[in-house]
């Protein structure tokens, strides 16, 4: 009997701690990719870039909590720039966010999830112009001269705070690691107060582990 007991207290230890391994409690992402506007946001912006890092807590396989960094920029078109009378522009965004995320198949090589949540989001836009700036330079035989290198001149700046929501799936394919390769897509939209608002979508691979 004390060996059935024994035995049986042994096999639950194992089916613990195999279980915490295949569920760590906390849990990380890195990753980039590309984004596109949405609505207004697209008619008045280039596709851009974006980065992506976060950390989390596993309730359980299937449920968890995120909270992330993202970073995107995008250029102001040219048909944009050309109405407001500017050489050029760009918006860039990052948003501070806490996110609930959904596991469907946690512990397969392909999990299909869904994550989705709000914070607070920041925008900043700037209209630009190319210029040049003088330097001064050196060499042995000629001495100090100066030299024109191109810069950008911003001519106006604006950057404003606002809360804001995203929610998007993805899809993770996983390896004997814990670490899985993930591409994920997810609707951001920044509310600026009334029926104003700056919508975008980014779309992002990288690493979840």
């Amino acid at each position: 009997m004390k060996g059935i007991t024994l035995a049986s207290g042994i096999g639950l230890l194992m089916v613990g701690a195999l279980s915490a391994q295949e569920t760590p409690r906390v849990s990380f992402n890195v990753g980039g990719g590309f984004v596109q506007g949405v609505g207004g946001s697209g008619r008045r912006l280039d596709t851009g870039w974006n980065f992506n890092g976060g950390v989390g807590y596993n309730f359980s396989s299937y449920v968890g909590l995120m909270g992330q960094f993202d970073y995107n920029q995008m250029d102001i078109n040219a048909a944009t720039l050309n109405s407001l009378g500017f050489p050029g522009g760009d918006v860039n965004m990052w948003s501070l966010t806490l996110n609930p995320i959904v596991h469907t198949n946690p512990r397969g090589p392909v999990d299909v999830y869904f994550i989705g949540g709000g914070g607070l989001y920041h925008r900043r836009q700037e209209f630009t112009q190319p210029t040049t700036s003088i330097f001064t330079g050196f060499d042995p035989f000629f001495g100090f001269y100066p030299v024109a290198v191109p810069t950008t001149q911003v001519l106006t700046s604006y950057s404003v705070n606002k809360p804001g929501v995203n929610g998007g799936v993805g899809m993770s394919f996983g390896t004997k690691w814990h670490v899985k390769f993930y591409a994920e897509a997810r609707y951001n939209r920044m509310f600026l107060g009334g029926d104003r608002h700056t919508d975008y979508l980014p779309v992002t691979f990288g690493l979840r582990w």
